[in-house]
């Protein structure tokens, strides 16, 4: 079993920056696959971005790529998403999510078995 507590939820204004973290407790963290996901209001859960066990490869969406950086710590056992140039639509609950995937990046819902809570983030214009 894996949990997963996000933090750094927020109010932010239009280009302002974030950044969400997720504490891992429980299976080895290191050997995990962990990913970023967000629901806006009235929408489907959706991929915003992944990182491997040894967080040398990363998958992100179109829409936040150049934008979000997904890294990970390891030693800490945490996963990071630091959001800059935020744009309204990012607004949504921020989910994070570990998956047992080792040979790829995995950016599917279902390949995800174990989650968070979920954190609000809201961009304001």
């Amino acid at each position: 079993q894996v949990q997963l507590v996000e933090s750094g939820e927020g109010l932010v204004q239009v280009g302002g920056s974030l950044r969400l973290s997720c504490a891992a407790s429980g299976r080895g963290f290191s050997s995990l696959s962990m990913g970023w996901f967000r629901q806006a209001p009235g929408k489907e859960r959706e991929f915003v971005a992944a990182i491997g066990w040894s967080g040398s490869r990363t998958s992100y969406a179109d829409s936040v790529k150049g934008r979000f950086t997904i890294s990970r710590d390891n030693a800490k056992n945490t996963v990071y998403l630091q959001m800059n140039s935020l744009k309204p639509e990012d607004t949504a609950v921020y989910y994070c999510a570990a998956s047992l995937s080792f040979l790829h990046i995995p950016s599917t819902l279902r390949e995800y078995p174990y989650w968070g809570q979920g954190t609000q983030v809201t961009v304001s214009s």
